[in-house]
């Protein structure tokens, strides 16, 4: 069995469809695509499955000649700026927001970016012949055919926990020696990869700080907290008086927020609160900001407002990123807390995240609230609609129906209907001008979908 790449690498029910004897052959391919004989970064989230996966994933790259640096749990942007930082590959093993039954492997290509498509189908072509080959030698790159890794080529597998301090110390200087005194933060850590460096780098920017869901056990990870779920924190912060709440996914690359009075802002509005202060400050290169199709309407109105140009790509914080470098532009993301700072990550990254919009807060003196009112959502309804795999593209079965509706909408609203990347779902957005008409046209779109992926 081959998994392919999703949205964002690949995923899989742990043992049964991401099983270590694949992850075993996709390290050797990730190995003969990315870089064999050279330094691989490798960190894991906080799912019992972790270890299991790490050992296979570093033995195909040992068995390859990589020299394997294992850096523990940590979170994916950590890894990423470390691959950075020293101009080397890496691979995460998560599977982010999922349940922890899932599990997975995102990989990144020397200097901390996340594969493009060309990567991707190289690393899918090696992984086809470990596969036929049963895993037996490597490629030989010069002459074809097959040689054997043996004595002294064979890599080595290391631990390396220590970076994970070089990775504290960029986030604790992005606000450029400014700090966070004075401000109280409640952070829920989703029982994943952030339950040790959100609450450490947080205090140490001096904010007072509450955590929750910072015990992961393996199995907890996600569950009923973090940034799918962030009605704890709501709570939390509104019984504790804190300022603002900041709840991290499993890997740590997205947050939401939750404001003084306990309402959640998403990275929509997360995203604007930053493209506005660096627009302000001189900070936006461009005056432009790029996100994706999920991207609320609202969010452009607001932005078109201050005069500050909307870029868009398809979902995915890596088509972020390349929008980003190829118009050189500096700050974009995505509805779903996945924020990019160009000028101090490679990915998206949720402490940093948080970090940025704290210290708008703290400088501007304004309540996040406040400052998040900036933009005003348009009533937005997300519907996950399962089918089979393999049925997901339905957009010529319900191709009618989207006509229909965007007729009637007549340009006061959106309607955006595609295929999970990593799940056998199918999306439907509608954004309308009140939650009732959204949740009819949703409900209409939804029946439309349904019948079209039946047998």
């Amino acid at each position: 069995m081959t998994l392919r790449f999703g949205t964002d690498g690949v995923r899989g029910v742990a043992n049964v469809e991401l099983t270590p004897e694949l992850t075993l052959a996709l390290g050797r391919a990730a190995a003969r695509t990315l870089g064999s004989g050279g330094r691989f970064l490798v960190s894991r989230d906080t799912r019992r499955s972790g270890p299991l996966l790490e050992a296979a994933l570093a033995a195909g790259l040992a068995a390859e000649g990589a020299a394997v640096e294992r850096l523990g749990v940590l979170p994916t942007p950590g890894l990423a700026w470390l691959a950075a930082a020293d101009g080397v590959a890496g691979a995460v093993i998560s599977a982010s927001h999922n349940p922890f039954a899932d599990n997975g492997v995102k990989f990144f290509r020397a200097g901390g970016r996340k594969l493009s498509d060309e990567d991707e189908r190289r690393l899918e072509a090696a992984l086809d012949d470990v596969l036929g080959q049963s895993g037996a030698g490597s490629l030989d790159q010069a002459g074809g055919g097959v040689r054997v890794v043996e004595g002294a080529g064979v890599g080595t597998v290391s631990d390396h926990h220590d970076q994970v301090g070089r990775y504290v110390e960029s986030l604790v200087s992005s606000i450029d020696g400014r700090r966070l005194d004075g401000l109280s933060v409640v952070l829920d850590c989703a029982h994943g990869a952030a339950s040790t460096v959100g609450p450490e780098v947080m205090t140490r920017l001096g904010a007072r700080v509450e955590v929750m869901a910072a015990a992961p056990d393996g199995v907890n990870i996600n569950e009923g907290v973090g940034a799918m779920h962030p009605g704890a924190l709501a709570q939390a912060v509104t019984s504790s008086g804190a300022d603002a709440g900041l709840a991290y996914d499993g890997d740590a690359d997205r947050v939401v927020a939750v404001d003084a009075d306990g309402r959640v802002i998403d990275g929509d509005h997360l995203l604007a609160v930053c493209a506005l202060d660096r627009a302000a400050r001189g900070l936006l290169r461009e005056r432009t900001v790029v996100v994706t199709v999920m991207t609320n309407l609202g969010f452009r109105l607001a932005m078109d407002a201050h005069g500050i140009a909307v870029a868009e790509t398809p979902v995915g914080d890596r088509q972020v990123m390349e929008a980003l470098e190829a118009g050189d532009w500096s700050l974009g993301g995505e509805q779903s807390g996945h924020v990019i700072f160009r000028d101090l990550a490679t990915t998206g990254d949720g402490v940093l995240t948080g970090i940025q919009v704290l210290d708008v807060v703290q400088r501007s003196g304004r309540p996040l609230g406040e400052l998040a009112a900036a933009m005003t959502a348009l009533p937005q309804i997300l519907r996950n609609v399962r089918v089979g795999r393999g049925t997901k593209d339905v957009s010529a079965a319900v191709a009618e129906d989207l006509r229909q509706v965007e007729s009637e909408l007549a340009g006061s609203g959106r309607v955006l209907i595609r295929p999970s990347g990593t799940e056998p779902l199918v999306r439907v957005m509608v954004e309308a001008p009140t939650v009732a008409q959204a949740e009819a046209v949703t409900e209409r779109l939804v029946r439309a979908v349904e019948r079209a992926s039946r047998p």
